[in-house]
């Protein structure tokens, strides 16, 4: 591999800044971009940006962290470091359901969240520490490794998919400032003239039969059919 392709050494694995207390250090950094990504989304971080918030000057930052990559790697493990490691029982899927709980937490929490989840992973000592405890639960119910991973993937991909519906929400009412009701609302003449049409029998049901239940609702259905259908494959 030629020099140019050769891919940036990973922050876990380079020697970073230690002191005795040091007023800047790689946690406040961290700390203030996720709060800043927080508020206003990925695409307001820069190193610039981050400096002004901690009122030191750009250069400093780069003592500690290299580029804007090694600084979200950081923020990642940072995020997976909050969620909650739920206590041993006799139960593996209860166990699995809450780690699943706790990942959706986390990236309501932290919106940029998902969209660095569904990259390539992550590989701070939070993010494989909770790896390795889902598949140590899985485990228990199987000691194939690969079906054990395929586990872990479909319960993650299932967060992932559901939280990213809730999100894609969430920022269109930020964006338009109407609630999903003001949208409801603002579509229900387009709505009742398809309806009218009579073309869509199943459409027709789901607008004038179903209850709308909450994202929550919806991912507690999903998540135990999946649960459900992992326990069966695995028996």
């Amino acid at each position: 591999m030629s020099a140019r392709s050769q891919p940036p050494a990973l922050v876990w694995m380079r020697d970073r800044p230690r002191g005795s207390r040091p007023a800047l250090t790689e946690e406040r950094i961290v700390r203030t971009a996720i709060d800043l990504a927080d508020a206003e989304g990925i695409d307001a971080l820069s190193m610039r940006r981050i400096a002004s918030e901690l009122g030191s000057g750009t250069t400093s930052l780069y003592r500690h962290i290299t580029n804007k990559d090694e600084l979200i790697e950081l923020m990642a493990n940072a995020a997976f470091g909050e969620m909650e490691i739920p206590e041993a029982s006799d139960d593996w899927l209860a166990e699995l359901a809450a780690l699943a709980r706790g990942f959706r937490a986390a990236l309501l929490r932290h919106p940029w969240l998902a969209q660095q989840a569904m990259r390539r992973q992550a590989l701070g000592p939070d993010v494989i520490r909770r790896t390795d405890h889902m598949l140590g639960v899985v485990s228990r119910a199987t000691d194939d490794a690969s079906r054990a991973a395929m586990v872990v993937d479909s319960v993650n991909t299932f967060v992932l998919g559901s939280v990213a519906a809730e999100l894609s929400e969430l920022e269109a009412q930020r964006r338009t400032g109407m609630t999903e009701v003001d949208w409801q609302h603002a579509v229900g003449e387009y709505v009742q003239q398809v309806i009218d049409t009579g073309q869509y029998p199943h459409f027709n049901r789901r607008i004038l039969e179903a209850d709308d239940r909450d994202y929550e609702a919806r991912f507690e259905f999903g998540l135990g059919c999946l649960l459900g259908g992992i326990a069966a494959a695995l028996t």
